[in-house]
């Protein structure tokens, strides 16, 4: 009895003892701006522009604050689905074309799943910000976006 009361305490430790949680890195800057080019709002960017970065994503990240984001870069434009598979809070993902031009905007996600949200056209970029974040911000299909990062300008 004691050596199973033992296992039971031994095991039932908070599993997120042994996770790895990862943390925003900022790269770069995204601004938001409406069909006209007026300015929405800027945010950080954490830039996933390689196979590795693209599949961790924000998984296994407890949180990202409000006017953070992660943009996936592919290298051409076509159909993209994302998963919220290991991926702990809610996000509004945002399909972008290689016009800057968002195409698809799914919202409040669901965390830990494995439902597929694809985009309704081509895009060549994603970028994720926290659930409700297109709400709170008036960001709409057909507004662009623009950035810079450290290691990159794809600002033309």
């Amino acid at each position: 009895i004691i050596i199973v009361i033992f296992f039971i305490f031994n095991n039932c430790d908070d599993e997120h003892h042994d996770m790895t949680y990862y943390k925003f890195k900022k790269e770069g800057e995204l601004t938001f701006t409406d069909t006209t080019g007026n300015p929405i709002i800027k945010i950080d960017i954490e830039i996933a522009d390689n196979d590795y970065e693209r599949q961790l994503g924000l998984m296994n990240r407890e949180s990202m604050e409000e006017m953070q984001g992660m943009l996936f870069i592919f290298p051409v434009e076509r159909y993209q689905s994302f998963w919220m598979l290991n991926t702990l809070f809610s996000l509004d993902m945002l399909f972008i074309n290689s016009n800057k031009e968002i195409v698809t905007i799914h919202k409040n996600t669901t965390p830990l799943s494995e439902q597929s949200y694809p985009s309704s056209e081509p895009a060549q970029y994603v970028l994720e910000v926290n659930g409700g974040f297109c709400d709170r911000h008036n960001i709409s299909l057909g507004d662009k976006v623009f950035w810079m990062g450290s290691t990159l300008s794809i600002n033309k």
